[in-house]
């Protein structure tokens, strides 16, 4: 048998009090008199059979069973505001939601995007990460940004760069006690390795470089994000493959130095990608010029 659910109007105001813990800033959110939520609340715990807050003096405080009951209704709300907002909401010309890699995002996206806010201050932007494809029939996402070929059946994917892969560095590193003055000394140095689709990197790095593969395997780090890979090459724990959108910034900036020149192009990039019903959108259009000017004009490694 199901288990009957109790009052909304118990459910918000416990919410708002437990958030707030104070019943008159709760009735002052939900504009009812402070009488009302407390009434409320005895109702609310009368139906659970549980007490939900205790009254000391001029404080409140939680019970251990409300603090354990509290996610799962605030989480409930959110829910509910989240999905009435895509219900009702009428700027959806203004709001552009864009999916991405969290290291794209990081490293590339987040430091220009501003740019963008300065030139449509109309758009407002939502930036969300995953590794996983975006389900466009069932996400709330307009756009993503993904590295591939191309060929995603139904989508219209714009191109936008193809990287190059170049070992990198901490210019402290080059100061250490073991040189990096030729590929061959990669041997002597902890590799720095991405897992989640770069992890042949380092190996046709080295074929192109005509160095053995088996310095691939030898003892490294390795991280799930390239991010987290750069930062740490960063820190100076090692020689990272480095990819053109992901450390342009940072060699430029003197945290990095590439310390051969043998780069080696990838043969898949990053494109944008959207549905083609809502491809020429004005906010997604206008987003796909900033972006396509963005990387034409810096994405290359001297």
């Amino acid at each position: 048998m199901a288990t009957r659910l109790p009052s909304l109007n118990g459910l918000r105001a416990f919410e708002a009090a437990a958030r707030h813990l104070s019943f008159t800033a709760a009735a002052t959110e939900l504009n009812v008199t402070q009488t009302a939520i407390s009434h409320q609340i005895r109702r609310l715990e009368a139906e659970l059979g549980i007490r939900l807050f205790v009254r000391q003096n001029r404080s409140l405080t939680l019970t251990a069973e409300a603090r354990e009951y509290l996610p799962g209704i605030r989480a409930a709300f959110n829910d509910l505001r989240l999905a009435t907002d895509r219900l009702l909401r009428k700027d959806g010309d203004r709001v552009l939601t864009v999916s991405t890699l969290a290291s794209f995002a990081a490293k590339w996206l987040l430091p220009r995007l501003s740019s963008f806010q300065q030139a449509h201050p109309e758009i407002d932007v939502r930036i969300t990460s995953s590794t996983s494809l975006v389900d466009f029939r069932r996400d709330d996402v307009d756009a993503a940004i993904r590295y591939g070929r191309g060929h995603w059946s139904g989508l219209r994917a714009d191109w936008l760069t193809a990287d190059e892969l170049f070992p990198v560095c901490s210019p402290e590193l080059l100061k250490g006690d073991k040189p990096l003055r030729c590929p061959e000394d990669l041997a002597h140095h902890t590799l720095l390795h991405s897992s989640g689709g770069y992890d042949d990197d380092w190996r046709l790095w080295l074929t192109a470089a005509g160095l053995p593969t088996d310095i691939s395997k030898q003892r490294g780090l390795s991280f799930d994000l390239i991010l987290m890979t750069v930062q740490a090459a960063i820190d100076g724990l090692g020689v990272a493959l480095g990819r053109t959108t992901y450390v342009q910034d940072d060699i430029a900036k003197g945290r990095l130095v590439v310390p051969f020149k043998i780069a080696l192009p990838a043969d898949a990039g990053f494109y944008l990608v959207s549905p083609q019903a809502r491809a020429e959108l004005p906010k997604l259009s206008a987003f796909r010029r900033w972006l396509l000017a963005s990387v034409q004009g810096g994405l290359k490694v001297a």
